[in-house]
């Protein structure tokens, strides 16, 4: 079996996982999805998706990946957190990657939790910029997937842009 065939079946599946972990906060699914795709213009020698397109394609990838960071604390600030919540679920999110799944999907609301509790005092409202967090967190799962969609749409616009080369 020739080389080529082997990478792009590596590639194909960097990119079936990344599109399928866009889901699964423990795996980072938009950089799988976008070394999927390098790795085939890599093996392809850059003639269908060029500097330009690629570059594109993780422009998407990056600020799908900032987004679903950010989702926590934007969930939060959305229910009318208080700066200390907003803050607290960004931290929560970026310990809880350091814990797995249950950290992932449990650290921005902790996070907002303590920090609203530190500035309201009840323990309504802080579960309540917690409920807001978790929701941002599912709101970045979304984000992840559509990123993940619009990176392989790109790449499929690209290929198809430059068949005649």
């Amino acid at each position: 079996m020739r080389m080529d065939y082997f990478l792009y079946v590596v590639a194909a599946a960097l990119i079936i996982v990344g599109v399928c972990s866009a889901v699964i906060p423990v795996l980072p699914g938009i950089p799988l999805t976008f070394g999927g795709i390098w790795l085939i213009a890599a093996v392809d020698h850059y003639r269908h998706l060029g500097l330009g397109w690629l570059l594109g394609i993780a422009m998407v990838g990056a600020v799908g990946v900032a987004l679903d960071l950010l989702a926590g604390a934007l969930g939060a600030a959305r229910v009318g957190a208080s700066k200390q919540a907003v803050w607290g679920a960004l931290a929560g999110t970026c310990i809880g990657l350091f814990f797995g799944l249950p950290g992932i999907l449990l650290g921005p609301f902790f996070g907002a939790v303590i920090g609203q509790f530190l500035v309201s005092g009840s323990v309504l409202r802080a579960t309540h910029v917690g409920i807001g967090a978790w929701l941002g967190l599912i709101f970045g799962a979304v984000i992840k997937v559509a990123a993940s969609l619009m990176m392989l749409g790109l790449f499929a616009v690209a290929w198809w842009w430059n068949r005649g080369v």
